[in-house]
């Protein structure tokens, strides 16, 4: 076999025969396994809060404990070892790098359409496609008991994400490199999961995000961030300035057009908020601009990049700045980007910055229930192949898939067995919480 796969210019039929041989190095069929060999659990999720802002960490430990799908949200950095010990084929693409049900969702696209695409990318990077294929699957199953779905519908839906990815491979295959760069996410039920998460966000007002932070304006006809401890504070004038300070580097890696846009907003306050669940300890801010007149505000997101897991972990060569390797996978990844999406450094810390919650939508886990569940699984796994081929041969990999089930129910298999696993590791760390050796609090 050719260790290298050859160029997107030649013949459809060569670039999928290189995908099959793909097989040699890892047979579909072998891609039922998870093998963790010693694993010490509590001690990664320390490691992995090394350097994190300490007096928020009880908050990341208290959502992780909800269940097992929550602490799932929050242990790519656990994962990662394990997914990393996996087999695979060896051929790369971007991956999202830290897959799950609750990292795809709606927002507003640049030219104001909602649409449904991957939303998160802090751990993305150039790794084996398998990651996140292995990691979205078990998402589900742990979706699926979570709502108290029979493992039957659980093999199910798994099973439909991995085929529309095939099938999904397939078809991208076909198309027109332009027109691959414009795929979007498009065969989907109106009344379905997609369709009420895409009329939950066309659904939020504008102003929703700075209603939902803000205090009624001042004399001065501005808006103020409100402390809400312990989502939201206010933080010391000199840490604000170097925020506020922060966002010229930032201006510099947007295009012209759209720092013509930033231009005609003028940031004045910035608060420290809370976000997600994997990210907490973080330093993460929302900084609030003032454009035609007080009531035209833009709430901006500058978020602390800490490397990919996978580059912790070994995996690939650190990134010079990891805000831009964040946008960048952002675009590499999307059909349509957050315009705004951008890198700067603070305090010599990368970050990057994006919209708050610019009409975004996720979907609730309570409404993913049997056929719900399946349908959103099949969605998921279209939009997974997008991304990735977009960053890679889509020939290639349809020709290592092909259109037997061999992937999909190997992948099944995998994930039920991993799903027990994550289970396991979950109740480690609600026994270490109950010991007093993990500290969680409630923030919700």
């Amino acid at each position: 076999m050719t260790t290298t796969p050859p160029p997107r210019h030649v013949a459809r039929a060569e670039r999928e025969a290189y995908g099959r041989s793909l097989r040699d190095v890892v047979r579909r069929i072998d891609h039922d396994v998870w093998t963790t060999g010693e694993r010490d659990v509590l001690g990664r999720l320390k490691a992995a809060e090394e350097g994190r802002l300490p007096d928020v960490l009880p908050f990341r430990h208290g959502r992780m404990a909800m269940s097992p799908f929550a602490y799932l949200r929050g242990n790519a950095s656990i994962m990662a070892p394990d997914l990393m010990a996996l087999p695979h084929t060896g051929y790369f693409v971007q991956i999202c790098g830290d897959a799950h049900l609750r990292n795809l969702g709606a927002y507003s696209a640049p030219d104001g359409k909602v649409v449904f695409d991957l939303n998160d990318f802090d751990e993305t990077c150039r790794a084996p496609w398998e990651w996140d294929l292995k990691r979205l699957a078990i998402s589900i199953v742990l979706v699926a008991r979570e709502g108290h779905a029979s493992e039957a519908v659980a093999k199910d839906a798994v099973m439909a994400m991995v085929r529309s990815w095939r099938e999904t491979m397939h078809e991208l295959a076909e198309l027109p490199a332009v027109e691959l760069a414009r795929y979007s996410v498009h065969r989907f039920e109106v009344e379905g999961p997609v369709g009420r998460v895409l009329s939950k966000a066309e659904h939020i007002k504008p102003l929703q995000a700075r209603e939902a932070l803000c205090a009624p304006a001042l004399p001065d006809g501005r808006h103020r961030f409100v402390a809400a401890d312990p989502k939201l504070r206010r933080i010391p004038d000199e840490e604000a300035e170097l925020v506020l300070g922060s966002l010229n580097e930032y201006r510099d890696t947007v295009g012209p057009s759209r720092q013509q846009v930033l231009d005609a907003y003028a940031p004045y306050d910035v608060a420290f908020k809370v976000a997600g669940t994997g990210s907490i300890g973080v330093h993460n801010y929302a900084v609030i601009c003032a454009g035609n007149g007080p009531e035209d505000s833009l709430i901006l997101q500058v978020k602390e990049a800490l490397p990919s897991t996978y580059a912790d972990h070994g995996w690939a060569v650190p990134a010079q700045h990891d805000g831009r390797r964040v946008a960048e996978g952002a675009h590499r990844m999307q059909t349509s980007v957050d315009p705004f999406i951008g890198w700067t450094t603070i305090n010599n810390r990368p970050f990057y910055v994006r919209q708050l919650a610019d009409h975004k939508a996720a979907i609730d886990p309570e409404d993913l229930r049997r056929s719900s569940l399946v349908e959103y699984s099949r969605v998921s796994g279209e939009t997974f192949a997008k991304g990735h081929a977009r960053t890679s041969d889509p020939a290639v990999l349809y020709g290592y898939a092909g259109d037997a089930e061999k992937l999909d129910r190997a992948i099944a298999k995998m994930a039920t067995i991993a799903a027990d696993q994550v289970t396991a590791d979950h109740a480690l760390l609600v026994a270490a919480i109950g010991r007093g050796e993990i500290v969680s609090a409630d923030i919700d």
